[in-house]
Protein backbone atom coordinates (compact mmCIF):
# COMPACT_ATOMS: atom_id res chain seq x y z
CA UNK A 1 0.00 0.00 0.00
CA UNK A 2 1.57 3.47 -1.17
CA UNK A 3 1.51 6.50 1.11
CA UNK A 4 0.43 9.79 0.14
CA UNK A 5 2.34 12.51 1.19
CA UNK A 6 0.78 16.71 1.38
CA UNK A 7 3.84 18.93 1.25
CA UNK A 8 3.09 22.28 2.22
CA UNK A 9 4.74 25.51 3.50
CA UNK A 10 3.20 28.39 5.59
CA UNK A 11 4.58 31.48 3.02
CA UNK A 12 6.22 31.34 -0.54
CA UNK A 13 9.32 31.75 -1.01
CA UNK A 14 10.55 28.30 1.09
CA UNK A 15 11.64 26.26 -2.18
CA UNK A 16 8.57 23.97 -1.41
CA UNK A 17 7.77 22.77 -5.03
CA UNK A 18 11.55 22.30 -6.07
CA UNK A 19 11.50 19.98 -3.02
CA UNK A 20 8.08 17.97 -4.16
CA UNK A 21 10.12 18.01 -7.55
CA UNK A 22 13.43 17.10 -5.87
CA UNK A 23 12.34 14.46 -3.20
CA UNK A 24 9.98 12.52 -5.79
CA UNK A 25 12.91 12.67 -8.26
CA UNK A 26 14.86 10.61 -5.83
CA UNK A 27 12.49 8.29 -4.26
CA UNK A 28 11.88 7.30 -8.18
CA UNK A 29 15.81 6.86 -9.05
CA UNK A 30 15.45 4.65 -6.09
CA UNK A 31 13.42 2.33 -7.62
CA UNK A 32 10.28 3.61 -6.15
CA UNK A 33 7.03 4.46 -8.37
CA UNK A 34 6.48 7.69 -7.27
CA UNK A 35 3.31 10.19 -8.38
CA UNK A 36 3.90 13.83 -8.09
CA UNK A 37 0.39 15.97 -7.88
CA UNK A 38 0.52 19.84 -8.57
CA UNK A 39 -2.47 20.80 -5.78
CA UNK A 40 -1.73 24.59 -6.31
CA UNK A 41 -5.11 25.26 -8.98
CA UNK A 42 -4.00 28.78 -8.86
CA UNK A 43 -0.44 29.01 -9.26
CA UNK A 44 0.51 26.08 -11.22
CA UNK A 45 4.50 25.56 -11.04
CA UNK A 46 5.11 22.04 -10.39
CA UNK A 47 5.64 20.95 -14.03
CA UNK A 48 8.53 22.96 -14.67
CA UNK A 49 10.07 21.70 -11.20
CA UNK A 50 9.56 18.18 -13.14
CA UNK A 51 10.81 19.21 -16.26
CA UNK A 52 7.29 17.89 -17.84
CA UNK A 53 5.52 21.14 -19.00
CA UNK A 54 5.52 19.25 -22.33
CA UNK A 55 3.65 16.55 -21.23
CA UNK A 56 0.76 17.39 -19.65
CA UNK A 57 -2.52 16.77 -21.03
CA UNK A 58 -5.13 15.59 -18.38
CA UNK A 59 -5.45 17.24 -14.95
CA UNK A 60 -6.21 15.44 -11.58
CA UNK A 61 -9.97 16.39 -11.76
CA UNK A 62 -10.48 14.45 -15.11
CA UNK A 63 -9.72 11.42 -13.00
CA UNK A 64 -11.74 12.58 -9.60
CA UNK A 65 -15.19 13.19 -12.28
CA UNK A 66 -14.69 9.71 -14.51
CA UNK A 67 -13.63 11.72 -16.97
CA UNK A 68 -10.31 9.56 -17.52
CA UNK A 69 -8.63 6.95 -15.81
CA UNK A 70 -6.07 7.17 -13.54
CA UNK A 71 -3.01 6.07 -15.50
CA UNK A 72 -4.02 7.37 -18.90
CA UNK A 73 -4.05 10.79 -17.02
CA UNK A 74 -0.85 10.64 -15.55
CA UNK A 75 2.39 11.55 -17.47
CA UNK A 76 5.90 10.10 -16.26
CA UNK A 77 9.23 11.72 -16.69
CA UNK A 78 11.60 10.88 -20.23
CA UNK A 79 14.36 11.60 -18.09
CA UNK A 80 13.48 9.65 -14.78
CA UNK A 81 11.50 6.34 -14.78
CA UNK A 82 8.91 5.31 -12.30
CA UNK A 83 8.37 9.28 -12.04
CA UNK A 84 5.20 10.06 -12.58
CA UNK A 85 2.99 13.72 -13.05
CA UNK A 86 -0.36 14.59 -12.13
CA UNK A 87 -1.75 18.47 -13.27
CA UNK A 88 -3.93 20.84 -11.10
CA UNK A 89 -7.06 21.90 -12.41
CA UNK A 90 -7.79 25.75 -13.33
CA UNK A 91 -10.11 25.52 -10.04
CA UNK A 92 -10.72 23.08 -7.13
CA UNK A 93 -13.93 23.10 -5.36
CA UNK A 94 -12.76 23.53 -1.63
CA UNK A 95 -15.33 21.37 0.42
CA UNK A 96 -16.15 18.58 2.62
CA UNK A 97 -18.02 16.74 -0.53
CA UNK A 98 -15.00 17.34 -2.16
CA UNK A 99 -12.47 15.95 -0.29
CA UNK A 100 -14.57 13.27 -0.38
CA UNK A 101 -14.76 12.57 -3.90
CA UNK A 102 -11.31 12.32 -3.67
CA UNK A 103 -11.26 9.75 -1.68
CA UNK A 104 -11.72 6.67 -3.87
CA UNK A 105 -9.05 7.95 -5.97
CA UNK A 106 -6.21 8.01 -3.60
CA UNK A 107 -6.97 4.48 -2.67
CA UNK A 108 -6.68 3.61 -6.27
CA UNK A 109 -3.42 5.76 -5.94
CA UNK A 110 -2.12 3.86 -2.96
CA UNK A 111 -2.89 0.75 -5.02
CA UNK A 112 -0.83 1.73 -8.03
CA UNK A 113 2.04 3.91 -6.57
CA UNK A 114 4.73 3.47 -3.99
CA UNK A 115 4.24 7.22 -3.15
CA UNK A 116 2.47 9.98 -3.79
CA UNK A 117 3.31 13.63 -3.56
CA UNK A 118 0.90 16.39 -3.04
CA UNK A 119 2.04 20.09 -3.66
CA UNK A 120 -0.08 21.91 -1.52
CA UNK A 121 -0.69 25.84 -2.12
CA UNK A 122 1.26 28.12 0.11
CA UNK A 123 -0.63 29.36 3.27
CA UNK A 124 -3.13 27.39 5.12
CA UNK A 125 -6.28 28.50 3.29
CA UNK A 126 -9.09 25.68 1.55
CA UNK A 127 -6.79 24.49 -0.76
CA UNK A 128 -4.32 23.62 2.08
CA UNK A 129 -7.07 21.71 3.88
CA UNK A 130 -8.14 19.89 0.92
CA UNK A 131 -4.53 18.60 0.16
CA UNK A 132 -4.32 17.46 4.09
CA UNK A 133 -7.84 15.45 3.90
CA UNK A 134 -6.69 12.44 2.35
CA UNK A 135 -2.97 12.77 3.03
CA UNK A 136 -0.97 10.21 5.43
CA UNK A 137 1.93 12.58 6.33
CA UNK A 138 2.28 16.15 6.24
CA UNK A 139 5.96 17.53 5.31
CA UNK A 140 6.68 21.26 6.35
CA UNK A 141 9.01 23.27 4.69
CA UNK A 142 10.58 26.13 6.04
CA UNK A 143 13.76 28.67 5.56
CA UNK A 144 15.25 29.63 8.83
CA UNK A 145 13.45 33.11 8.90
CA UNK A 146 10.99 34.10 11.61
CA UNK A 147 8.37 35.00 9.49
CA UNK A 148 8.87 31.18 7.41
CA UNK A 149 9.13 29.86 10.68
CA UNK A 150 6.10 31.21 12.30
CA UNK A 151 4.04 30.39 9.38
CA UNK A 152 5.37 26.68 9.35
CA UNK A 153 3.95 26.35 13.22
CA UNK A 154 0.38 27.22 12.16
CA UNK A 155 0.41 25.16 8.84
CA UNK A 156 1.50 22.04 11.08
CA UNK A 157 -1.52 23.18 13.47
CA UNK A 158 -3.72 23.24 10.42
CA UNK A 159 -2.33 19.96 9.48
CA UNK A 160 -3.07 18.18 13.20
CA UNK A 161 -6.22 19.84 12.94
CA UNK A 162 -7.02 18.28 9.57
CA UNK A 163 -6.09 14.65 10.90
CA UNK A 164 -2.59 13.96 9.67
CA UNK A 165 -0.81 12.69 12.56
CA UNK A 166 2.54 12.20 10.91
CA UNK A 167 4.09 15.12 10.34
CA UNK A 168 7.51 16.62 9.41
CA UNK A 169 9.88 19.60 8.82
CA UNK A 170 12.30 20.04 6.20
CA UNK A 171 14.51 23.28 6.58
CA UNK A 172 15.08 24.48 3.32
CA UNK A 173 17.48 27.20 1.70
CA UNK A 174 19.93 26.84 4.79
CA UNK A 175 22.73 29.60 4.49
CA UNK A 176 24.94 29.59 7.67
CA UNK A 177 26.35 32.70 7.67
CA UNK A 178 22.34 33.90 8.77
CA UNK A 179 22.08 31.51 11.63
CA UNK A 180 25.83 32.30 12.32
CA UNK A 181 24.79 35.90 12.53
CA UNK A 182 21.42 35.00 14.11
CA UNK A 183 23.54 33.09 16.80
CA UNK A 184 20.71 30.44 16.05
CA UNK A 185 20.91 26.63 15.11
CA UNK A 186 18.75 24.06 13.17
CA UNK A 187 17.52 22.70 16.68
CA UNK A 188 16.02 26.12 17.17
CA UNK A 189 13.90 25.88 13.59
CA UNK A 190 12.78 22.68 15.04
CA UNK A 191 11.79 24.17 18.44
CA UNK A 192 9.89 26.95 17.22
CA UNK A 193 7.57 25.16 14.54
CA UNK A 194 7.37 21.87 17.12
CA UNK A 195 7.70 19.29 14.23
CA UNK A 196 10.35 16.43 13.86
CA UNK A 197 13.09 17.24 11.42
CA UNK A 198 13.12 15.13 8.03
CA UNK A 199 16.45 16.71 6.24
CA UNK A 200 18.33 19.84 6.33
CA UNK A 201 18.99 21.19 2.91
CA UNK A 202 21.25 24.08 2.01
CA UNK A 203 20.86 27.19 -0.36
CA UNK A 204 22.52 25.53 -3.93
CA UNK A 205 22.98 27.94 -7.15
CA UNK A 206 22.51 24.56 -8.71
CA UNK A 207 18.90 24.28 -8.08
CA UNK A 208 18.27 27.82 -10.47
CA UNK A 209 20.55 26.47 -12.75
CA UNK A 210 18.73 22.76 -13.14
CA UNK A 211 15.52 24.71 -13.88
CA UNK A 212 16.69 26.89 -16.20
CA UNK A 213 18.62 24.19 -18.23
CA UNK A 214 15.25 21.55 -17.76
CA UNK A 215 17.48 19.02 -16.35
CA UNK A 216 15.73 17.55 -12.66
CA UNK A 217 17.94 18.36 -10.11
CA UNK A 218 19.38 14.54 -9.12
CA UNK A 219 20.47 14.57 -12.13
CA UNK A 220 22.39 17.58 -12.73
CA UNK A 221 25.95 18.30 -12.86
CA UNK A 222 26.39 20.16 -10.15
CA UNK A 223 24.03 19.33 -7.30
CA UNK A 224 25.32 19.87 -3.71
CA UNK A 225 21.81 19.82 -2.14
CA UNK A 226 20.38 16.83 -4.14
CA UNK A 227 22.36 14.45 -2.26
CA UNK A 228 20.59 16.12 0.99
CA UNK A 229 17.56 15.58 -0.76
CA UNK A 230 18.15 12.15 -1.88
CA UNK A 231 18.84 11.60 2.27
CA UNK A 232 15.53 12.89 2.85
CA UNK A 233 14.07 10.25 0.26
CA UNK A 234 15.94 7.58 1.91
CA UNK A 235 14.41 8.55 5.09
CA UNK A 236 10.98 8.82 3.86
CA UNK A 237 11.96 4.81 2.71
CA UNK A 238 12.22 4.11 5.58
CA UNK A 239 16.56 4.12 5.90
CA UNK A 240 18.53 5.79 9.21
CA UNK A 241 20.11 8.45 7.29
CA UNK A 242 22.30 10.77 9.54
CA UNK A 243 22.65 14.24 8.59
CA UNK A 244 25.42 15.57 6.64
CA UNK A 245 27.70 17.63 8.38
CA UNK A 246 29.27 20.72 6.91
Amino acid sequence: MGKVIAVASGKGGTGKTTSVAAIASCLAVLGYKTLCIDFDAGLRNLDLSLCMTDFTVKDFMDVVNGQSALMEACSESPQIPKLFFLAAPASFGHDEQSAAMMKPVFEEIREEFDYCFLDSPSGVGTGFKLAHANADMSIIVTTGERPAMRDAQEAASVARDAGVRDLRLLVNRVQPRNFKWLNATIDDVIDAVGVQLIGVVPEDRSVFQALHSNVPLILFKKKLAAYDFLDVARRIAGEDIPLRQR
